[in-house]
């Protein structure tokens, strides 16, 4: 029997609300052995790569078994990870294969799409037109697009904070068939947004949370309307310039550059793993499109954490954050907090990341890889971030549970 996913395309890991249909077969898992590579380059923020052994040996060899283990009973092809920790060391691996074919090796310098780490971009995009009073954050989102349901009540706040109440369009089946009957087709905002339009809103706004890709095109939206500019143009102009991400791009549609590895998913009409490397992200616009590398978001995770390009004021906005209904994890405009690591994921077909940042101890960790399918139950970028933050920051591991629901 044909079954049709429900839910899960470009949702951060912790908050999906249902998965796919059972896992199907997962790709093949290589045993390549995992390379170390310096990372060359200086870094304006005072983060220059180190070498992977930094950490000594012991701590290197065990992260290196934590990393390939879970990758080996995860059957996650290639995975990517970076960890620096001042005044400790750095840690930056590539393990299995970008592409379970020709077997060609994982390595540092890929590109890859990042999924709902897209958010990030765009809540730093929309806080930059706060800090020049051009918007604000209380403001109704009706003010900027029209035919949001209860769009009076709803503001730009509820909508970055994941609380509006509308609809997420990724859940509506007939959105999920039109996608996958044909992947590389290209989506416009406008029509995103009818799919979960046409649906109740879920609760009143600024109940409780709800993770949801609707906001984050309706962000994009509001930005397009104020600047007088495409989301992709000013997120370019106000945000990736000023933070000196030169490898991290807004593609118009399936564009993907070199090099990047294959992406694997089972969300596909019939629950078997296919190559979803060359499918079109324009769906996910700004709640998911993006594309960025290991260097770029190793800069990105402490200037988005932190405010570099912001006011206090504004980041302050951004880091109140409020609960989730999901242990250990509350959520702020745009970014999340789990167990003290502030920054946030990405799922989208064939592809995961994580970018997080440690206040406390001013680590940072990505991590980056090329699947989505689950493993019993659980998002395959959680559970590497997982094991690697049980063993360098055991007060503080970052996890991702599933909600129950």
């Amino acid at each position: 029997m044909r079954r049709t996913p429900t839910r899960r395309l470009l949702a951060a890991a912790l908050l999906v609300g249902a998965v796919l249909a059972p896992m199907a077969a997962t790709p093949a898992a290589a045993t390549a052995a995992a390379t170390a590579v310096h990372l060359a380059g200086g870094d304006p923020y005072g983060q220059d790569d180190a070498p992977s052994d930094g950490l000594g040996r012991e701590l290197t060899a065990r992260l290196d078994k934590a990393v390939e283990g879970v990758r080996q009973e995860a059957g996650i092809p290639g995975v990517i990870v970076g960890l620096w920790m001042p005044g400790k060391g750095n840690y930056v691996r590539a393990t299995g294969v970008a592409d379970t074919a020709t077997r060609e090796p994982m390595t540092t310098d890929l590109y890859l799409r990042i999924g709902s780490e897209t958010k990030t971009f765009t809540v730093t995009a929309l806080l930059k037109l706060v800090d020049d009073r051009r918007i604000r954050l209380d403001d109704p989102i009706s003010r900027y697009v029209d035919g949001v349901p209860n769009g009076r009540r709803i503001t730009l706040r509820h909508l970055a904070g994941m609380r509006s109440g509308l609809f997420p369009y990724t859940e509506d089946p007939d959105f999920v068939h039109d996608l996958l009957s044909d992947p590389t087709r290209s989506f416009t905002p406008p029509e995103v947004l009818a799919y979960g339009f046409k649906h109740p809103n879920t609760f009143a706004p600024g109940a409780r949370f709800e993770y949801s890709n609707t906001n984050l095109v309706l962000l994009g939206l509001v930005i397009e309307k104020v600047s007088g500019q495409r989301a992709a143009d000013f997120i370019d102009k106000r945000v990736l310039r000023p933070a000196h991400l030169d490898h991290t791009l807004f593609p118009s549609g399936a564009e993907f550059p070199e090099p990047h590895p294959r992406g694997y998913t089972n969300q596909t009409l019939s629950g078997e793993v296919e190559d979803a490397t060359d499918w079109n992200p324009s769906w996910g616009w700004t709640a998911g499109a993006m594309i960025s590398n290991l260097h770029d978001l190793h800069r990105w995770a402490r200037i988005v954490a932190t405010g570099t390009l912001l006011s206090p004021e504004a980041q302050k906005q951004r880091l109140t954050m409020l609960p989730t209904g999901h242990p250990g994890t509350s959520y702020g405009l745009g970014i999340f907090d789990s167990d003290g690591w502030i920054g946030h994921n990405g799922s989208i077909p064939g592809y995961e990341s994580v970018t997080v940042y440690l206040p406390s101890k001013k680590a940072t960790l990505v991590v980056l890889l090329n699947t989505d399918i689950t493993y019993e139950g659980q998002e395959p970028s959680s559970l590497v971030a997982r094991a690697i933050t049980e063993i360098v920051t055991p007060d503080n591991v970052y996890d991702r549970p599933l909600p129950t629901r």
